[in-house]
């Protein structure tokens, strides 16, 4: 299967619907101390599915968004975001393309390094920070949260990105020796 400019399309589409959601609703939802966190799933869906150099792209583009609809500091959900996609898509490349509990751990450990991440940068850039808020409160329901999303998250970049197979060319890496 030829990933033409249609593909792309739909990605893009599907991000911004998500990085919209994110900032307009999810981001108000407060179960537990935590939010679900629908743009991480979606870019777990797009890179798993479709690899480390379209997640990346993907997770750029997605922080672009939310750091703009936020008004943010410029750059720090895009780099997170793309650390985080292009990880994933490596982790789909190598060893987890084909495993069902692919998602649930790509999804368990981006929320995890994504929020400690976070954390790093904003104290880097001497912004007021809690680890204690950030690590203790919010980071348990934010990944319970996320992980109950999974699947139908992931089920329905699946579905709307039309992925019976592996995009040509992507193959799976082998380890020598």
């Amino acid at each position: 299967m030829r990933i033409g400019l249609v593909e792309p399309a739909k990605a893009a589409a599907l991000v911004f619907v998500a990085a919209i959601l994110q900032v307009t609703i999810f981001s108000q939802i407060d179960i537990l101390g935590g939010y679900p966190d629908v743009v991480l799933l979606t870019l777990v869906g797009i890179a798993l599915l479709r690899g480390s150099i379209y997640g990346a792209a993907a997770g750029f583009f997605a922080g672009l968004i939310v750091d703009t609809a936020n008004l943010a500091t410029l750059g720090v959900t895009s780099l997170l975001l793309t650390i985080a996609a292009y990880w994933i898509g490596r982790y789909g490349e190598t060893t987890g393309r084909d495993r069902a509990r692919a998602p649930f751990v790509s999804v368990a450990v981006a929320t995890i390094l994504v929020q400690l991440g976070a954390l790093i940068l904003h104290y880097l850039l001497s912004d007021t920070v809690s680890a204690r808020r950030a690590l203790l409160e919010a980071l348990p329901p934010k990944v319970a949260l996320n992980l109950l999303l999974t699947l139908p998250v992931y089920a329905l970049t699946r579905r709307l990105l039309a992925l019976a197979t592996a995009p040509e060319g992507a193959t799976e890496v082998r380890l020598l020796g």
